[in-house]
């Protein structure tokens, strides 16, 4: 999984084009896309990899990095 950040909706979809652009030219097969036309959140599954293109803001908002982070072992609860 790729996460990145764009500065504006145009920066991420240009971001977003040019990912695509590139996965096309390997010739493996056709990316999905989801979410290109508002270009708050870009989704591309290439497959083997998912790219992930935010805004800050709405990167801040869901924080995907928390959700696929593991716990730290320091924090686990000691469970009986």
């Amino acid at each position: 999984m790729v996460v990145a950040s764009g500065r504006s909706h145009r920066h991420v979809g240009a971001i977003a084009e040019r990912v695509i652009k590139d996965v096309k030219a390997l010739g493996e097969h056709i990316p999905r896309v989801e979410g290109l036309p508002h270009c708050d959140w870009v989704l591309i599954d290439t497959g083997d990899v998912i790219v992930h293109i935010f805004r800050p803001e709405v990167r801040e908002f869901y924080n995907i990095e928390k959700m696929w982070s593991a716990e730290p072992y320091s924090e686990r609860r000691v469970r009986s």
